[in-house]
């Protein structure tokens, strides 16, 4: 098959996931991107993400009845970043070894779409497997059961959220972040939609809770209706606005097809998002099954977000990872650590992921996980992120300059065997200097493929 149809079936395959995987690199050549997104589009029983260390609840805690009072609060946090490390890694893995690739990269867009950060593992358990849950479903059920998440209501301040002292927070991001965009509403839709999630709240479980007696009974207007409105109507108001519709489908087109928007394109698909009920797979099969999705000025276009890098080069070489807590502090460094966006906002796009630091790293992981270069960076200190823990600092400087990764580099070898690497790996090979990669070291598969992802035109995709 030309090389023409490679490109295009990896162009897919790294927009609707995270890349060919080990075992796809024959069907790039054998298989049209139409069977692809076929596969792509294929559903099993949905399984949840979850982590082996017990909740505190269930642990026998009486070792720490001679403990202080700072003690204690040190050994639950210990536990709460152990469970959020093992839903990290577990999400990471799932978008690696997952057959269900585009649900998995869905759900990673709605993860930096809703984005969220809270200490309590338990609530960050719940929000990720919602969004996974809903990732090509319906935008209204995804959209309602995020925002009775207890993280994002936690999160937003909504607990806070009662009649005669109304916290505008929660109902602010819904509308800015989360569904319309700015120009869409006012300060006065965003009080009175604050007084109508009045009492959205949780339990110690992470229950939601209507708490009637903390609610707003009073008449409100929001966004030219007037009623007794409670969060749910608020909820479902916005989504009678197509101005949500457009803020979400051009918010997808940035991620998946091009920063640089398409407005005629965007419109089209836009109205048939809203005339479909907000239906996420619709949408999603309507982009990558036309013909502009695969036009040249779309390929090769995005850089890889820090996720997006890790995950593509654990898909393409089959490694033996013996502390998988390593690849947290790989997050870290990077800049895009799982269950931690710095803000509601989520995570910035493109160049943002670049600088002199971080490139370099990123330049090198293909090496250092190769075993061929020591890590030598440190993390940026992030006490929320760490828990409290910054005695940890330094342990984790120690222990991460030896990944202890083992690869499969005979089995790369055979998938490549007979190929150009170069062909199959890099997306936009117009400045790749081929004869300086060959040349940079032996004339192994082995090095041509760590060469390759080790160049600039490898974080393109």
């Amino acid at each position: 098959m030309a090389i023409e149809s490679v490109t295009r079936n990896k162009h897919l395959l790294w927009r609707a996931g995270f890349g060919a995987g080990i075992n796809q690199y024959e069907a790039l050549t054998n298989k049209s991107a139409d069977t692809l997104l076929d596969n792509l589009l294929k559903e099993e029983t949905f399984t949840y993400i979850n982590y082996d260390t017990a909740d505190i609840e269930t642990q026998t805690l009486d070792y720490m009845n001679d403990k202080s009072p700072a003690e204690k609060r040190k050994e639950i946090q210990k536990i709460n970043r152990l469970q959020n490390e093992e839903l990290n890694l577990n999400f990471l893995y799932k978008m690696v070894t997952g057959t269900e690739q585009l649900r998995e990269k869905m759900a990673f867009f709605w993860h930096g779409h809703f984005a969220s950060r809270v200490q309590n593992p338990k609530f960050n358990r719940q929000i990720l497997n919602v969004i996974r849950k809903n990732a090509l479903g319906n935008f209204r059920e995804l959209l309602f059961e995020v925002s009775k998440a207890p993280a994002m209501l936690g999160f937003l301040n909504n607990q806070q959220n009662k009649k005669d002292h109304p916290n505008e927070n929660f109902a602010r991001e819904v509308m800015e972040l989360f569904t319309m965009g700015r120009g869409n509403y006012t300060e006065k839709d965003i009080r009175e939609g604050a007084r109508a999630f009045t009492g959205w709240g949780y339990d110690k479980e992470g229950n939601f809770q209507e708490r009637k007696k903390l609610h707003d009974e009073g008449i409100k207007t929001f966004l030219n209706k007037t009623g007794n409105f409670t969060g749910d109507n608020v909820l479902d108001i916005i989504l009678e606005q197509k101005a949500t519709a457009r803020f979400i489908t051009a918010k997808v087109y940035r991620f998946f097809v091009n920063e640089n928007e398409d407005k005629a394109i965007i419109d089209r698909l836009s109205n048939n998002f809203y005339k479909s009920g907000y239906d996420i797979k619709k949408l999603m099969i309507e982009i990558f099954s036309s013909s502009w999705f695969y036009e040249s000025k779309n390929i090769g276009n995005r850089i890889k977000s820090p996720i997006e890098l890790m995950a593509g080069i654990m898909r393409t070489l089959p490694m033996n990872i013996q502390n998988p807590e390593n690849l947290i502090v790989y997050q870290k460094l990077l800049g895009q650590m799982l269950l931690y966006p710095p803000n509601v906002a989520g995570w910035p796009n493109g160049k943002s992921w670049i600088d002199s630091s971080t490139l370099m790293l990123r330049l090198q992981i293909p090496q250092i996980w190769s075993g061929l270069r020591p890590l030598e960076y440190r993390p940026r200190p992030d006490d929320d992120i760490d828990m409290g823990m910054k005695s940890r600092e330094n342990t984790l400087n120690k222990a991460f300059k030896n990944p202890n990764i083992t690869i499969d580099w005979e089995r790369v070898e055979k998938v490549f065997n007979g190929k150009n690497p170069a062909e199959y790996l890099i997306q936009n090979s117009k400045s790749l200097d081929l004869d300086s990669v060959k040349n940079f070291s032996d004339k192994s598969i082995k090095m041509n493929v760590i060469n390759l992802m080790s160049t600039p035109e490898y974080q393109l995709m």
